[in-house]
């Protein structure tokens, strides 16, 4: 994989071209303000403060939050809890959020675009890292806990 490809990079290139198509190509609006302001920033903030917060206890236990990096503690408090990858499930609402504030409809396949492309290049590499590092604890942990909600 390449070291430059981290999903910051896939959350930031998507949610720049989630913009860039709602200004360049003419669509149908599916939500119009007030409601897109009132519905989209909402999820923003949701998926912002569930990312500093999973992130927040990843600086805590000094683990790295890069994918292709090998954990050195299992996270298993907080938002992780109820997902096994929160920061991935904040970058989601996020892109949704911003498409709900957008209207249009274009946008919208970004979100979908962004968790097809973690579950393809990042969460199978990182689930196999945590179980390489974390063993049965893990597994369990797997068992528990569902993979995005």
């Amino acid at each position: 994989m390449n070291a430059k490809l981290v999903p910051p990079t896939v959350f930031y290139t998507l949610l720049l071209l989630s913009v860039v198509s709602h200004i360049v190509v003419p669509t149908v609006m599916l939500i119009r303000p007030p409601y897109s302001f009132i519905l989209g920033l909402p999820l923003i903030l949701f998926g912002a403060c569930l990312n500093i917060w999973a992130d927040a206890l990843f600086k805590k236990r000094n683990t790295p939050v890069k994918p292709m990096e090998m954990p050195v503690a299992f996270v298993t408090d907080g938002p992780f809890r109820i997902s096994r990858h929160p920061m991935y499930l904040g970058m989601a609402a996020i892109l949704l959020g911003v498409a709900v504030l957008l209207g249009s409809i274009l946008p919208f396949t970004f979100p979908i675009l962004f968790v097809a492309l973690m579950e393809r290049l990042f969460v199978p590499l990182e689930e196999e890292n945590l179980e390489r590092a974390f063993g049965d604890d893990y597994r369990a942990y797997k068992q528990r806990v569902r993979r995005w909600i």
